[in-house]
């Protein structure tokens, strides 16, 4: 029994901490160049030695990159600001009346607000002993998981009483995922007006030299095309978006690939982004936008962009599912 003097202590409860990439706070260059100085200075994203990449960074890209960024968050930005951390945040809200009144489940971005380290000790400060880290990456990238992992270790290392952890393992080949890509995809060409030539599956790129270092995810992201194909029963094209530098990146490019599919006979097109969890700039503009005016350019007819798992109910469903299998042995799992 605790003396009459013991200071109040919240109830032991478990927490769950999503975590995206991030976004700026504003579509406007100077919110921008500050995501972009905290994005490209993490020594996982650009493994170039940082006595070369410095100058280039502040001398040039910092210079150049924002005002182009911006204009393209602009086309996206919506009422509740960023798309991505409007979906983040109806993500949170969606798993919290899913997991029940035990777990706590919140919300932070690995660049930009909300901060990892803040929200980790909001959690803390509201009673949670234990804590599972849920990067929203389903395949597993050194660039993305591994550092958001970072920045919540670096975080607990500064405190004095820290909660238990886990992490959660990609899930890029895990059936709830697969099936719930699946029905999402088929809900989305069925809603179309016109029957796609081809369906194309877009990730995110990485340079060459990530595979050669023996990152897995080029693996992970053949992996979950090629299930994903299994699961709708036809041929998927699959390409990596958002080159960037001088460097090899991993092919075939999305955008080199649009141009050139109408010249095969591939008029009509439907592409999907598995890597995303949440709709963002790169699916929004970069797919949406961009891509289809480099296809329709090209000679295409049809373009469509479908839509990420976002707070859908397949994609909520799914989430619960591998969440409250890592919380196994925390909690009654029901």
């Amino acid at each position: 029994m605790k003396p009459a003097d013991h200071p109040a202590l919240p109830d032991p409860k478990i927490g769950v901490l999503l975590i995206n990439l991030g976004t700026p706070d504003a579509a406007e260059a100077g919110a921008v160049r500050r995501y972009l100085a905290e994005f490209l200075s993490d020594p996982r994203v650009v493994e170039i030695p940082r006595a070369v990449w410095k100058p280039i960074l502040h001398g040039i890209i910092l210079r150049t990159r924002p005002a182009k960024s911006a204009h393209a968050y602009r086309q996206v930005w919506t009422e509740e600001g960023s798309p991505l951390a409007a979906i983040t945040r109806a993500q949170a809200q969606g798993l919290r009346d899913r997991c029940g009144p035990d777990v706590v489940v919140d919300y932070a971005m690995r660049y930009g607000r909300p901060a990892i380290g803040e929200r980790l000790a909001a959690l803390k400060d509201q009673g949670c002993e234990r804590i599972l880290l849920t990067p929203l990456y389903p395949q597993y990238c050194a660039a993305t998981t591994a550092t958001a992992n970072d920045a919540a270790f670096a975080a607990l290392a500064g405190m004095r009483w820290q909660p238990a952890i886990r992490t959660l393992p990609p899930y890029y080949d895990d059936p709830a995922y697969i099936s719930a890509l699946a029905t999402s995809v088929r809900a989305s060409l069925a809603a179309l007006d016109f029957q796609p030539d081809a369906v194309m599956a877009s990730f995110h790129g990485m340079p060459q030299r990530t595979l050669e270092l023996g990152d897995p995810y080029h693996c992970h992201c053949q992996k979950t095309a090629r299930l994903l194909a299994q699961a709708l029963d036809r041929e998927l094209i699959v390409a990596f978006q958002s080159r960037f530098g001088r460097a090899r990146w991993l092919e075939p490019a999305t955008d080199a690939t649009l141009a050139a599919l109408p010249a095969k006979g591939v008029k009509r097109i439907a592409i999907v982004a598995p890597g995303f969890a949440a709709d963002c700039v790169e699916t929004l503009e970069e797919l949406a936008i961009r891509g289809r005016e480099t296809f329709l350019a090209a000679g295409g007819t049809h373009f469509a962009a479908l839509p990420c798992l976002n707070d859908s109910s397949e994609g909520l469903a799914m989430a619960e599912r591998v969440i409250k299998r890592e919380l196994e042995g925390w909690r009654t799992v029901s």
